[in-house]
């Protein structure tokens, strides 16, 4: 069934009375909130800190490196920052999406290079734009499970340099060609070679079931829910701003800055952080679907460098280790839909079925970090789950969902703004989840992202008693 015209006209979003300013709300008007429910192994899974680097437009400053440099600068610096010793950490998961081909298997490789003991097993996960977010509950299971204690999650994404593969002839030649053995087996394989075999395969954004671009999929569920060019300049313009104003006020406190060798300048800020305005946004032409669409290079995501590492491990061990958590891990969930019509709606599929997991309500909720891969999208989201038809229709339920509270809803700017280094965006969703429930006086905060493959994922954080936003 076709989701066009889901919301009606009378039904648009309009971002324009959403408040910027963040309401703080008393500790004990969110401790009068339901309480989520402790680990079933009977353990608090905390998230004790997370780091990342630079988010880097595509490129530019880390272009000459490899991805395995930007994760081993991850782990140290996690280190580095919580003063924890190398074997203290019982085992590393990493996430990838476009893998460098020498170092299939990074988590090892950067946990290498990292110089962690080479006892310290580290495997690799990858689950598109939510590969952090699998890593991160991969730790939460191996934890639960009593396997092991100490847990690094996190992700690397390096679009400076993907892969680009020879045409499937040409690599059958060549393969051919490195098994013959004598001159005349290679000169007959000669003969079959055409100029064409020398065409590449480049990378693509694109769904392998369907051969759809996500920005031409963003921009057919931007028209099926009605959302307008105005309202998605308008959603790329306060993502931009808000993130502006958390990183001149230094509120981004999981970057630790990156010397590049052979750059006499530091990295040590995000520079795809752009505040324009909505006159020079609304000249810029449909980046996907050309005349008409209403995508932009302006309301999505771009192509970014980037990795990050989180620590995890169970509440007891942090206290013995005389650590400071900065939230509880307190539940997630992974949601998949139809890769056609429905691919970037997984927060929509995901929220409410946390909510009711965990027994909560839209109205528990003081913080939102929701992965922005277009502006579109996420407008579309916020339709979806305001929509009676599309709720009952879809999701199952007696009604709509509701919409949350703008005002507690990416309050430090997102993937649009900050930049969407694919498997590394996870850590900074709970990172940013983390100290916002700190700097905002919150309790509870809800992580959701889309991902490739119409798949979706989750997760509900408690703020620690006592944490910082350090």
């Amino acid at each position: 069934m076709s989701l066009r015209n889901v919301c009606g006209k009378g039904n648009a979003f309009n971002l324009l009375n959403v408040s910027r300013n963040v309401q703080c709300r008393s500790l004990s008007a969110a401790v009068a909130a339901p309480q989520p429910k402790q680990q079933r192994n009977g353990q608090n899974i905390v998230l004790v800190d997370g780091v990342r680097t630079p988010f880097l437009t595509s490129g530019t400053t880390y272009s000459k490196l490899m991805p395995h440099e930007l994760a081993r600068h991850s782990l140290l610096s996690l280190l580095q920052k919580n003063r924890l010793d190398k074997e203290l950490i019982d085992y590393i998961v990493y996430g990838t999406v476009i893998q460098e081909v020498k170092t299939s298997n990074i988590a090892r490789e950067a946990a290498l290079a990292a110089g962690f003991s080479d006892k310290t097993p580290a495997h690799t996960v990858t689950m598109a734009c939510i590969s952090s977010n699998a890593a991160i509950t991969t730790g939460m299971g191996l934890i639960a499970t009593n396997t092991y204690d100490v847990i690094v999650a996190g992700g690397v994404e390096f679009m400076s340099d993907v892969p680009i593969r020879h045409s499937r002839k040409m690599r059958s030649l060549m393969l051919k060609a490195n098994k013959a053995k004598t001159l005349g087996q290679r000169l007959s394989l000669l003969s079959t070679f055409r100029p064409g075999f020398l065409a590449p395969e480049l990378p693509a954004v694109a769904e392998f079931s369907s051969g759809e671009t996500m920005g031409h999929s963003a921009d057919r569920l931007a028209s099926a829910f009605n959302v307008s060019r105005a309202e998605q300049d308008e959603y790329a313009l306060r993502s931009h701003t808000l993130a502006k104003e958390a990183q001149q006020k230094g509120y981004f406190t999981d970057l630790v800055p990156f010397k590049v060798s052979g750059v006499d300048q530091v990295v040590d800020k995000d520079n795809g952080i752009r505040v324009s305005s909505p006159e020079s946004l609304a000249k810029l032409k449909p980046a996907f679907v050309k005349p008409y669409g209403t995508v932009t290079a302006a309301n999505a995501s771009f192509l970014t460098d980037g990795a990050s590492a989180c620590l995890i491990m169970t509440e007891e061990k942090a206290k013995q280790l005389g650590l400071k958590p900065k939230a509880y891990l307190r539940d997630f969930l992974y949601v998949s839909q139809d890769p056609v019509n429905q691919l970037l709606l997984g927060p929509a599929y995901g929220i409410p079925k946390l909510l009711k997991k965990a027994g909560l309500t839209l109205k528990d909720i003081d913080s939102w970090e929701i992965h922005e891969a277009f502006a579109g999208q996420i407008v579309a989201n916020l339709k979806a789950l305001d929509s009676d038809w599309f709720c009952k229709t879809y999701m199952g339920l007696n009604e709509k969902v509701g919409t949350p509270d703008l005002s507690k809803w990416n309050n430090w700017g997102g993937s649009l703004s900050i930049g969407h280094p694919f498997a590394a965006t996870g850590v900074r969703l709970c990172m940013h989840t983390a100290n916002r429930l700190v700097r905002e006086d919150g309790k509870l905060g809800v992580v959701a992202a889309c991902a490739a493959g119409g798949q979706g994922v989750a997760m509900l954080l408690e703020r620690y008693p006592g944490a910082t936003a350090d």
